[in-house]
């Protein structure tokens, strides 16, 4: 028995039991299960949204898990999840397998988020370029000295390859947005499995330089602030909508095809203001916001 038959089946059970304890269902009223599956960096904001969506819907279950936007795109294509989140866009070559195995890639932007770079508190390092960043990471530049820090080697912290930050990061710093580009990390970058794993080795390593999604940055860490042309920026919302701050993107999800039932419900949840709040109280920027005006 495969695992979405047992899911249902749990799920059929519990209806019965409900129903034999006194508890009728309008058979009207949405009911079923929801898989999601992806991003790491957006399972908090998700999960979220899913307890508030089944607070809503009190018949319909939302099951939430990671391992990163490639899993979860694999799972769409592979028809395995009803909703994928990914942190980047869906490649050419694997819209191309979906077409090819009957299912047509519907992608619906969620909310905003900066990719931000964070180092130890005991660092002394403010601000880093693109380019500074980009000798990092693929081991060009070794030492914290060359950037205004101690007499430091540079422990570099990466997200694994089915991270959708991790490629985010690899196509604008490690390959500087060029489509030819086939510069790689260096050999000496740490790939970790989770953002929280990164947050917990720079909070601990005063020579650490590591990437995460703003819905991660605490006050355990420092997150340096990014230039590119003139001008150095923060992940903060303001610049992340302005798009000033280099390394601002969107998140996703995708759906097979126009979503229907529960899933469109889902959908259109997750887009309303209620499940927006819910993206804004994870860290990121809510696609509705705007950029406060300075006063008169």
């Amino acid at each position: 028995m495969g695992l979405r038959t047992r899911i249902s089946l749990i799920i059929t059970l519990a209806f019965i039991t409900l129903s034999g304890c006194g508890e009728s269902i309008d058979p009207n009223e949405p009911q079923g299960f929801i898989q999601t599956k992806g991003s790491d960096t957006m399972v908090n904001a998700v999960q979220m949204v899913a307890e508030e969506f089944m607070k809503e819907y009190p018949h319909v279950f939302v099951a939430v898990t990671g391992g990163g936007s490639g899993v979860g795109i694999a799972s769409l294509i592979n028809k395995t999840c009803d909703v994928a989140t990914a942190s980047r866009e869906i490649k050419p070559k694997e819209v191309e397998m979906a077409l090819k195995r009957g299912v047509n890639p519907k992608e619906f932007v969620v909310a905003h988020d900066g990719v931000a770079v964070i180092v130890n508190k005991n660092n002394p390092v403010n601000e880093l370029t693109l380019e500074d960043l980009h000798r990092i990471f693929t081991g060009k530049a070794t030492n914290w000295k060359e950037f205004g820090g101690k007499d430091l080697h540079i422990v570099t912290l990466s997200r694994e390859v089915s991270s959708g930050t991790h490629m985010y990061f690899k196509e604008e710093v490690i390959q500087l947005g060029k489509k030819d580009s086939k510069e790689e990390f260096s050999k000496e970058t740490l790939l970790l499995t989770s953002s929280q794993a990164i947050v917990e080795e720079v909070t601990g390593n005063e020579t650490a330089l590591g990437y995460l999604g703003m819905g991660y940055l605490s006050d355990r860490t420092k997150a340096l602030r990014i230039g590119r042309g003139k001008g150095f920026y923060a992940p903060d919302v303001e610049d992340v909508l302005k798009k000033t701050y280099p390394l601002s993107r969107p998140l996703f999800l995708f759906t097979n095809g126009e979503p229907q039932g529960i899933n469109k419900l889902l959908i259109g949840y997750t887009l309303s203001p209620m499940g927006q709040r819910q993206f804004k109280e994870a860290g990121f920027v809510p696609i509705g916001a705007t950029v406060a005006q300075p006063q008169q």
